[in-house]
């Protein structure tokens, strides 16, 4: 049905971002990415695209919620493995995120760090076989 994923999140610092999530493997698409964005590559055609907030403000008249305090949404990504899950979220707090929760639920496994601005990352293992 759909062929492209942007999920779109406000950011206080694009370059802050970039550096977050560039020593946490993320690759960036530079053809969306530039002073005030910058776009992860989550995989094919699927990008979280992190907007200057005041670009963010700019395309719609709602007030943007700070993450810190409200959260707006949890990005969900699944990952190949158990250890994956901790690799990345482990990265991710060694970087100055912040732990978030864990699930063990054996066939389904995921743990969630909080960005530099507070989005709630949720990464998750699951056991097809069983």
């Amino acid at each position: 049905m759909h062929s492209m994923l942007f999920v779109n999140l406000p950011v206080a610092d694009v370059d802050r971002s970039r550096k977050f999530f560039a020593s946490l493997g993320y690759a960036i698409n530079e053809q969306f990415s530039g002073d005030t964005a910058v776009t992860l590559v989550l995989a094919d055609n699927q990008f979280a695209m992190l907007l200057q907030r005041d670009d963010f403000d700019s395309l719609h008249p709602l007030e943007t919620a700070d993450a810190t305090k409200v959260k707006e949404c949890v990005v969900c990504l699944g990952v190949d493995s158990r250890d994956a899950v901790d690799t990345l979220v482990d990265q991710a707090i060694a970087a100055s995120g912040t732990d978030g929760d864990s699930e063990d639920h054996g066939s389904m496994y995921g743990r969630s760090y909080n960005d530099l601005d507070g989005h709630s990352w949720q990464i998750f293992w699951t056991d097809d076989a069983a």
